[in-house]
Order: C-alpha cells, then sequence, then structure tokens
C-alpha cells in the first residue's frame, strides 16, 4: 500500500519545543480559570478515590499531575518537552509518587499495566495512523476494570492533525459488543469534551 502524503503529521518534539521557548505557560495552564475548572471536572469524573497506578499522557508543565497525583500510589506522567518537563519536575518534586519521563508515544511506551491512563489535550496532536497505533497501546496496557479517560478541546485548531472530537469518537469506536472497551461516563461542556471509559 502506498503511503498517502496528504495525511496529517503527527506534531513532534521540535513542535512543541519552539511553542514553549516562545512561552513558558503557552496554554495558560497555571493561570487559566478555564484549566482550573477542567482540571477539576476531570478528577470528579474519576469514578475510583485511588488507583495504584496511573499514566499521564501529555502532562505539560505538570498542573494537573500535582492534582492527580494524590489519587496515586505511583503516576508515571511523560511528555515530548524537555522544557515542560523540567517545569513539572518542579512542581512535583514534593511528590515521592510522580515519575517524569520524556517519552514520544506511540513510538516509545511504557511496558507495563495501569489502572488508569489519562489522555488530556494530547490526542489531536496524533496523525490518524499514530492514535490508531497510541490507541491499541493503550487498551493493551489497561487491565480488565483499568479505565481510560479522555478530555479534549474541541473547537478545530488549523494546525491539529485531528479535532477533540474526532480522537473521542475514535475511541468510542470501540465499545461496540465485540470491542474492548465500554463507556462508562460522558460530558459535553462548552469548548471541551470528556468520556470515561474502562477495559473489558
Amino acid at each position: 500500500m502506498q503511503p498517502n502524503h496528504n495525511q496529517p503529521h503527527t506534531l513532534g518534539p521540535d513542535y512543541f519545543a519552539a511553542v514553549y521557548e516562545a512561552n513558558a505557560d503557552p496554554w495558560g495552564f497555571e493561570t487559566s480559570p478555564y484549566e482550573r475548572e477542567k482540571y477539576q471536572t476531570t478528577l470528579r469524573a474519576l469514578p475510583r478515590p485511588r488507583y495504584a497506578s496511573a499514566l499521564e499522557i501529555g502532562c505539560s508543565l505538570g498542573v494537573l499531575t500535582e492534582q492527580l497525583a494524590t489519587r496515586c500510589g505511583h503516576l508515571l506522567a511523560v511528555d515530548v518537552a524537555e522544557a515542560a518537563l523540567a517545569r513539572a519536575r518542579q512542581r512535583c518534586a514534593h511528590l515521592p509518587q510522580v515519575e517524569l519521563r520524556q517519552l514520544r508515544i506511540p513510538e516509545e511506551f511504557p511496558p507495563q499495566q495501569f489502572e488508569l491512563v489519562l489522555v488530556s489535550e494530547v490526542g489531536y496532536y496524533w496523525s490518524p495512523a499514530d492514535l490508531a497505533r497510541a490507541s491499541d497501546l493503550i487498551v493493551q496496557a489497561l487491565p480488565a476494570g483499568g479505565h481510560l479517560l479522555l478530555v479534549h478541546w474541541t473547537p478545530p485548531v488549523h494546525d491539529y492533525p485531528l479535532t477533540g472530537d474526532a480522537v473521542h469518537e475514535f475511541f468510542l469506536a470501540q465499545t461496540g459488543a465485540d470491542g474492548p472497551l465500554r463507556h462508562l461516563h460522558g460530558e459535553r461542556h462548552a469548548t471541551y469534551r470528556l468520556d470515561l471509559l474502562e477495559r473489558r
């Protein structure tokens, strides 16, 4: 099969390095009331008070990481941008259960299993092919009863390969009778949506 060069490409480390070089907090994670409210909604959607092991894909500056850590025995938070991880390490230095690692998913993926995988504001940076690869790896990393929480901005952004809705619909397509996932909960807000799925 010939590659389709019209397919959008995943936004890589160079893209994010430039973004963080231009602005230390480019999406207002530390200051935005929108982000603060969204983080509260995210944490409220988790059905368990505690997860022994969790993976946060795309942790950025670690603002949500710091809050999520209080619910985790061990939290592996990963990002492609070293500048963001440096800030996250400072923010989470007082949390021994947090491990921060520079990883490029889906090319690199941790080998262990996780009771919770959080994909928040990151799925739309993947190409359709990389979303499919990441999805397979995420599902394999979840034990039966493990939770996948998706949270994404829904308005289109011109330089992102996918929309938040496209990311969620891709995962929700795996919740049919023969699919590996079950849909537990969904919320749609003015500019973002949240879906909680469980590994069958």
